[in-house]
């Protein structure tokens, strides 16, 4: 499985081909799909461009992309987007229209409480574990380890150099998933070497413009489609690796 992730937090600062818009995203899914990506994470945006858990942001932006693809569409829940714990539980409790899934990060205050808002609505839940944080050791104990979609391991470690090492560390705190299959990514310069080991370790990963505007070549990336492009050919290659 290769996800695509739309845009992140990422917005117009950061280039003209970073979708923010129900239309622009749509368009961007479209062509990541025809490029292989097989699942769509994104971060819906109010008409300024911040990340918001809005309901109706929320339905205008599934519907746009669902009326144009038909693989699984997954939205954040991050504490940025809704930074009390109260209100994005009642963010979610509204929402009219709902996402296949919704990635938690582990680590925010709340987390548990909206994994469970999402799985009573029938959402799947997908499990962040961002490297660096205690994620690791409360979703070992956690009631809902076993009852989420999958895991994100989000190796936050942003440099090329030790973002692999910083990728099998986490991996190690993870340990049991307790059966959930694990989705492998990095970010920024630590993108493409994560992707690589996800490759070698026959992982499920992700890669867009959310975790990097660049090419492994260093050049500027000019779309999402163009991202899974090229992180399929080196995720394939690095599993044909020995």
């Amino acid at each position: 499985m290769v996800q695509v992730c739309l845009n992140g937090s990422r917005g117009a600062a950061d280039g003209w081909m970073v979708p923010v818009s129900p239309g622009a995203l749509a368009d961007a899914a479209v062509e990541a799909v025809a490029a292989g990506a097989t699942d769509v994470h994104l971060h819906p945006k109010t008409p300024c461009g911040h990340d918001t858990l809005s309901p109706r942001v929320l339905a205008v932006t599934l519907e746009a992309i669902r009326a144009r693809v038909s693989v699984p569409v997954g939205v954040t829940t991050g504490a940025w987007a809704e930074p009390d714990p109260a209100a994005r539980l009642e963010r979610i409790r509204t929402w009219t229209t709902l996402p296949d899934h919704a990635s938690v990060n582990w680590h925010e205050p709340g987390a548990e409480e909206v994994a469970t808002a999402l799985l009573d609505r029938g959402v799947g839940v997908e499990a962040g574990i961002w490297s660096g944080t205690e994620a690791a050791a409360r979703f070992a104990v956690s009631p809902l380890r076993s009852k989420v979609l999958r895991v994100l391991a989000e190796v936050t470690d942003p440099a090329a150099d030790t973002a692999e090492a910083s990728a099998r560390a986490l991996l190690s705190d993870l340990g049991n998933t307790h059966g959930r299959p694990i989705l492998l990514h990095g970010e920024n310069d630590g993108t493409w070497p994560v992707l690589r080991l996800a490759g070698r370790l026959g992982l499920a990963t992700r890669i867009g413009l959310e975790d990097t505007l660049l090419l492994p070549n260093g050049e500027r990336a000019l779309s999402n489609a163009q991202l899974v492009t090229e992180g399929l050919a080196q995720y394939r290659a690095a599993h044909r690796s020995p």
